[in-house]
């Protein structure tokens, strides 16, 4: 299937407003360029009106160009080699594409190729989930990672010293990517599922749950993942603004789970809570 990208001039100051926006209607893929990004969405999902609808209602706020044009799947990879740079996150990781050189003082080296996955670190969600994960304790510890995008967050599990991680995505072109980017990072042995929270019920409990995804859909699964959460375990979650953080946490709540701190960056962040 061909894809659609739609590439918008914007202010910077609004870029991640409508990045939001368009991952609520379906984009998931997003590229940043000189004067805003680009979005990537499935040729069948892609709705212009829908799109004009988002632009209209903040018409009043940001002056916005658009344009739309039709990607071949297989041109992707010139894509990101054209726009994906190397990075390095939180002091100790790396995060890079396999044509780019390995550095000398990366503690954690990861490698991933994204075609059109999300979840390549340059977004301030991956960024911040990863700074957190740094925090805990992934010795031994068997992992979940929902909406797994690209596979970053489980491949990091790995380096951290997971003993056995599951990640769930609910496209197959999405789980095909993450599974090729787990064996580049000689993490074959990850589970990769297609689906939603239903793959996960009835699962063995895991003591750490990522999942970077939007707002309503954490709040609409969060009670999915605590059925699979051990006792004293951690949720990590991101996809979020900060004006949704107080949502969150009381749904958290709600499920008898402990907040214990957040990561804000550009207003995007990230939360870890714990089970009692």
């Amino acid at each position: 299937m061909d894809f659609i990208e739609v590439t918008l001039k914007v202010n910077a100051d609004f870029a991640d407003i409508f990045t939001a926006e368009l991952g609520e209607l379906g984009f998931d893929a997003f590229v940043e360029t000189e004067d805003g990004f680009s979005a990537y969405i499935d040729e069948d999902k892609f709705s212009e009106e829908a799109l004009q609808e988002v632009l209209e209602r903040y018409a009043d706020f940001a002056q916005v160009e658009y344009a739309v044009q039709k990607i071949e799947r297989q041109n992707w990879n010139e894509e990101w080699e054209r726009n994906f740079e190397p990075l390095f996150i939180g002091d100790q990781v790396s995060v890079r594409a396999s044509f780019h050189e390995k550095p000398a003082n990366a503690k954690y080296d990861i490698v991933i190729n994204p075609k059109m996955s999300f979840g390549t670190g340059h977004h301030e969600t991956t960024t911040l989930m990863i700074e957190n994960q740094l925090t805990l304790d992934h010795q031994s510890k068997r992992v979940l990672d929902m909406g797994c995008g690209t596979g970053i967050l489980a491949i990091m599990a790995g380096e951290l010293g997971a003993s056995e991680i599951v990640a769930v995505e609910i496209e197959d072109w999405t789980v095909e990517n993450a599974r090729e980017n787990a064996e580049l990072n000689n993490y074959a042995s990850i589970d990769v599922r297609l689906g939603g929270a239903e793959t996960i019920a009835g699962d063995k409990p895991y003591d750490i749950i990522l999942a970077n995804i939007n707002r309503n859909v954490l709040l609409e699964d969060m009670p999915a993942y605590k059925a699979v959460l051990a006792p004293q375990g951690w949720l990590l979650l991101s996809g979020f603004y900060t004006e949704d953080l107080p949502m969150i946490q009381e749904r958290a709540s709600e499920l008898g789970l402990d907040y214990t701190s957040h990561r804000v960056k550009n207003n995007w962040v990230s939360a870890i809570f714990k089970a009692s």
